[in-house]
């Protein structure tokens, strides 16, 4: 007599979608070609065997449990911009989108780990107050937090993580925990710059607020006979400016040509700033353009947002909100941290990269400052000696521009980058993202997902 085979039953997504208080998504429904898209449309093609909307700890524990039960892939998502689309595949979306709440009460900010970034400085402003975080407006800030936070506020009030004072957390054995210094706290220093979808679906954070003041925000242009020059000036002197001044480097060529752009803000006036942009000009000569706002701090994140003139409901994609303007953009990127300056042949490779043909830019981000003050082993984020944060950065599908870039570079940056930025290609990424401590996010993770529901391809 043959043997039986046994069969699992398929997974019952109705019963899930009976058992959530919001919303679950399968194919054939008519929002699921929306809610299956991340930001980027690279990643269009990917089909989730469903989205659950959840709308609050308790679905989320629901959706594990279902996932752990059918052998389900599970794919948590904030904001949907993972660089490398792993906030969906083809399993269950743990969309936390709804949970986006931000409340203010005596100095602490609680914020939904479904909340975007302009949605958190528009609420926040209201008290005069705000968080360091990032400039993207439709970035969800649990993605930004869990893996650090680069922003522009980062070199006088830390990265966003540093701000962060509690996290709960769905763990994959779905308890709710809620993880700060005394409690958890293993868990606690993981959720500092280790990265998202690892150890559980965060449900909430509490962040330490700042009082915001009158701020200048400030865009100075060259031309491109400046670009080497330009870098050798920033490299000196943002990283080791004072605390209260930010500033990037952008090198680009688009369909309007070459550029070369030092933006940034100053948490002060504009009469403040002068002087401090005096030993720049001084070495590049007077630019070409200029543009020096002193504003609102809300308004100088707008700004540097790319919404300047638009509501913060219009800063969003259409279907966020009721009036979103927005677009969704397909991209490739890579990264790096500048652990000491480019050398002169380096110079001379960046800018020869960037004038090759095509659209792309490279984004110098300057550390330094508070980000610096904080020991390496304190947080997840391993990267607090970096002088400045390099991203590599082309519009479209081919990743061959920023692979050659990257490595042009990397003889002279070496293997360190950012997490936040998630690169498919690194094959040393566990150093590259976390350097001495991805041993102790080793630990973490055998002790709170020992059997790994959390599988991303490169997860601690």
């Amino acid at each position: 007599m043959a043997p039986l085979l046994s069969f699992a039953p398929p997974p019952d997504w109705a019963g899930l979608g009976r058992t959530l208080k919001g919303t679950l998504v399968r194919p054939g429904d008519r929002a699921y070609d929306g809610a299956r898209r991340l930001f980027n449309p690279a990643f269009d093609s990917v089909r989730p065997g469903g989205v659950a909307y959840c709308a609050g700890a308790s679905d989320v524990s629901a959706c594990l449990a279902f996932a752990r039960k059918n052998q389900l892939a599970v794919h948590p998502r904030s904001g949907g911009h993972s660089y490398a689309g792993w906030s969906t595949g083809p399993g269950l979306v743990v969309d936390v989108s709804r949970m986006n709440g931000v409340t203010y009460r005596d100095g602490r900010a609680t914020v939904g780990a479904g909340a975007k970034l302009v949605d958190v400085y528009g609420k926040l402003a209201r008290h005069g107050v705000s968080i360091p975080a990032g400039t993207c407006p439709t970035v969800g800030v649990s993605g930004l937090t869990l893996g650090g936070g680069i922003g522009v506020v980062a070199r006088k009030y830390g990265l966003t993580c540093d701000a962060l004072e509690s996290v709960q957390i769905v763990t994959a054995d779905g308890r709710l925990l809620t993880c700060d210094a005394q409690h958890h706290a293993e868990l606690f220093w993981a959720c500092r710059g280790g990265g998202g979808g690892n150890v559980g679906v965060a449900v909430s954070f509490t962040f330490l607020a700042h009082q915001t003041a009158q701020v200048t925000a400030f865009f100075l242009h060259w031309p491109w006979k400046k670009a080497a020059q330009a870098v050798r000036a920033w490299q000196s002197w943002a990283p080791a400016a004072p605390d209260a001044l930010w500033a990037n480097l952008h090198l680009s060529r688009d369909t309007g040509g070459l550029d070369v752009q030092i933006g940034g803000l100053f948490l002060g006036t504009q009469a403040g700033l002068a002087p401090l942009l005096k030993p720049l000009t001084d070495r590049l000569g007077a630019p070409s353009s200029r543009l020096v706002r002193q504003t609102t701090h809300h308004d100088a994140m707008m700004i540097m947002a790319g919404c300047s003139g638009l509501s913060v409901s219009q800063c969003h994609l259409p279907g966020q909100t009721r009036d979103g303007r927005l677009s969704r953009e397909a991209f490739t990127a890579k990264s790096h941290f500048a652990y000491r300056r480019i050398p002169a042949a380096g110079v001379d490779a960046l800018v020869a990269w960037v004038a090759r043909k095509g659209r792309h830019t490279v984004l110098l981000d300057a550390m330094g400052g508070a980000v610096a003050r904080v020991p390496e082993g304190a947080t997840a984020f391993p990267h607090r000696q970096a002088l400045f944060s390099v991203q590599y950065y082309a519009p479209g599908r081919d990743r061959s521009w920023v692979r050659g870039v990257h490595g042009a570079l990397s003889p002279h940056l070496g293997d360190h980058a950012y997490v936040n930025y998630i690169d498919p290609d690194l094959a040393s990424w566990r150093t590259a993202y976390y350097g001495r401590n991805a041993a102790r996010l080793a630990q973490v993770k055998a002790a709170y997902d020992p059997d790994r529901l959390f599988r991303l391809p490169q997860g601690f």
